[in-house]
């Protein structure tokens, strides 16, 4: 009987420890794939300082369709030293594998003077538009608000996309 009860005090110390284990776990992976985004950004960064300012011209590699333009993993590829660099470790989906790159290029700014964005005919500061971002929800166990990271032209990340520092439903 005491062995039964011993088991079930285990179980059930085990069952409130798991699930915030899980967070730690996934809060390390998040760290990680910041630290490898802000990776990304420095070569881009070293990619347009050799390249007159200029951003690189590229698109994401397509699961069912070719690209006239290389992917991230082969423009920047001599910038970052490991394109695993490019790998967030909370890719579940092997989207690296199947791509060469966890995250996506904002292919809107291909070949851009890096200090005049422009969009749709709209300009942006550095600091307002991302150039980078999680191909997918990578990190939803933290939260909707974290989900996602993103790489701003600036050399700046968040984990929440914002567009002329306002939200929807702000003031």
């Amino acid at each position: 009987m005491e062995l039964l009860l011993v088991i079930a005090l285990i179980a059930t110390l085990a069952g409130l420890l798991l699930p915030a284990l899980g967070r730690a776990r996934e809060s390390g992976r998040a760290t990680a794939c910041l630290s490898n985004l802000r990776q990304a950004g420095l070569a881009i960064q070293l990619y347009t300082q050799d390249h007159n300012n200029r951003l690189p011209e590229m698109r994401d590699q397509s699961l069912t369709t070719t690209n006239d333009l290389p992917g991230p993993d082969q423009v920047l590829s001599n910038y970052l030293g490991n394109v695993r660099m490019l790998r967030c470790p909370s890719d579940f989906p092997r989207l690296f594998e199947t791509t060469g790159s966890s995250y996506s290029w904002n292919n809107l700014l291909n070949g851009q003077n890096a200090d005049r964005l422009t969009v749709l005919g709209l300009n942006f500061n550095p600091h307002q538009i991302p150039l980078m971002f999680d191909k997918d929800k990578f990190h939803a166990a933290r939260g909707e608000k974290k989900a996602q990271n993103f790489l701003y032209a600036d050399g700046h990340i968040k984990n929440l996309l914002t567009i002329e520092g306002s939200l929807s439903g702000g003031k």
